[in-house]
């Protein structure tokens, strides 16, 4: 039966209540976050006969319709969570690919009394960057130079101590939301270099006007702190070292302490200023050393925030002085990395492995085959869009294994300014990573975009 009722502070609450009975009859669980990314974790965790009790504050997320119970609550309240937990006493709380909830299922987990998969104080250390930053300083990770700033002057010093030339990003939120690049020259130097030379590690159709910005004034630079901060829940600022170099991820599992890495991604992002992420590819194509390098520092990580049990994905900037952590996250991977690239490429199953992990038993790590995986995510102009289409031209193409559009015709497009702008992603498969690549780039040529530009 379906309720829906005021919660506290204006919280709303929805439910589908089986009955007190109906949750004692099997074990549930109660998974934070029920976008369109978090359905592979669902689904597994059905699979396995757990009773499924989601949270999430979007009342027309993706996942709901799999749920059991359904909650209408923000993951990132702690405390109306665990009002929650203590009202439906789940066997377990976890998230998949989600960042923020990572802290409140610690938070619940530990209020329960579950095994210490993450500590609360731990889970800090993988969601608040100045928290990272501090703890993997601390074990000697490598890491760019940064400052953490709390106020006007702090931030003003901080730029100042970096010449000016440094990346700005809220402590405490994910994605590309209030991440702003000061005077990007020597990013934008690398980037034609890397095109000059046929790579395409930062690869997209950025045009180049707007991508370097001149030495900013007072004012530029407080508004700039004011954008920032007004992003950052903790009103703390980041202030970091540009790094130059392939970017990649580590998709790695960690139980009972040991961690097993499953296989590094290679990213592909758009020029200066956005970054959104455009294509991802296993395994990496990067040397053998180069590659040993990268898993080293991903241990080094791993082991600092505390992880005793559970998925990791660790994205790492490999520059010129080397390998360099650029964020760790206690999660599975995003952009369908975990779900379906991974998979593919290596025949683990790292979502189930996850889920698996959460119920207290051993996950099957064993990788099947060494094959590449690629996903290459739809671009498009500024404007509204006049025609999208995925003919069977290109959906019967060798080697494609999805094609999903996010968008229709009569939305209004941004350019490429941030993941939200992407209007649909081709998931490939192939021999070697080259081969799944090459596949994603025919069919994404094949892909109709019209878009009028707006007067």
């Amino acid at each position: 039966m379906r309720r829906c009722t005021p919660g506290d502070a204006g919280r709303r609450l929805c439910r589908f209540d089986m009955g007190k009975s109906g949750m004692e009859k099997g074990k549930s669980m109660m998974i934070l976050g029920a976008s369109a990314l978090q359905v592979p974790a669902i689904k597994k965790a059905k699979e396995l006969g757990y009773k499924i009790i989601l949270v999430d504050y979007d009342e027309n997320a993706a996942g709901f319709p799999l749920a059991d119970v359904k909650l209408v609550v923000s993951t990132l309240d702690m405390e109306e969570v665990y009002r929650q937990a203590l009202i439906y006493r789940p066997d377990v709380v976890i998230t998949s690919t989600s960042d923020g909830p990572v802290r409140t299922a610690a938070y619940v987990n530990e209020k329960l009394g579950k095994r210490p998969d993450l500590s609360y104080e731990d889970s800090l250390c993988a969601t608040i960057k100045s928290h990272m930053r501090n703890r993997l300083k601390e074990h000697r990770v490598p890491i760019p130079a940064y400052y953490a700033a709390e106020d006007f002057e702090g931030f003003r010093t901080a730029v100042e101590a970096l010449e000016r030339h440094c990346i700005v990003k809220p402590s405490d939120n994910a994605g590309s939301r209030g991440v702003v690049l000061l005077d990007g020259r020597k990013l934008q130097q690398f980037a034609e270099k890397q095109f000059e030379n046929g790579e395409q590690r930062l690869a997209g159709s950025q045009s180049k006007q707007g991508a370097v910005e001149e030495q900013p004034d007072e004012e530029e630079l407080r508004e700039v702190y004011e954008y920032s901060k007004g992003n950052s829940r903790n009103g703390v600022v980041m202030v970091e070292e540009i790094m130059t170099g392939p970017e990649v991820s580590v998709e790695a599992i960690t139980v009972e302490g040991v961690t097993t890495i499953i296989t590094i991604t290679d990213k592909y992002i758009t020029r200066p200023p956005y970054f959104v992420e455009i294509a991802h590819s296993e395994p990496s194509r990067l040397d053998a050393e180069v590659q040993e390098q990268i898993k080293g520092v991903a241990l080094q990580a791993i082991g600092a925030i505390g992880l005793q049990n559970g998925p990791s994905h660790t994205e790492i900037k490999v520059t010129e002085e080397g390998p360099k952590v650029v964020e760790i996250a206690a999660r599975l991977g995003g952009d369908f990395i975990t779900s379906r690239l991974v998979p593919l490429s290596t025949g683990v199953d790292l979502v189930g492995a996850s889920v698996v992990l959460a119920t207290g038993e051993k996950p099957d790590l064993e990788k099947k085959w060494q094959r590449g995986a690629a996903i290459h995510f739809i671009q498009g102009g500024e404007g509204i869009i006049r025609h999208l289409e995925a003919g069977e031209e290109v959906r019967s193409l060798d080697g494609v294994e999805e094609i999903v559009l996010y968008k229709s015709p009569g939305d209004r497009t941004n350019g490429t300014k941030s993941s939200n702008d992407r209007l649909g992603h081709i998931i490939t498969a192939g021999a070697t990573p080259e081969e799944a690549m090459e596949i994603g780039k025919k069919a994404l040529a094949l892909i109709r975009v019209d878009i009028q530009a707006c007067l």
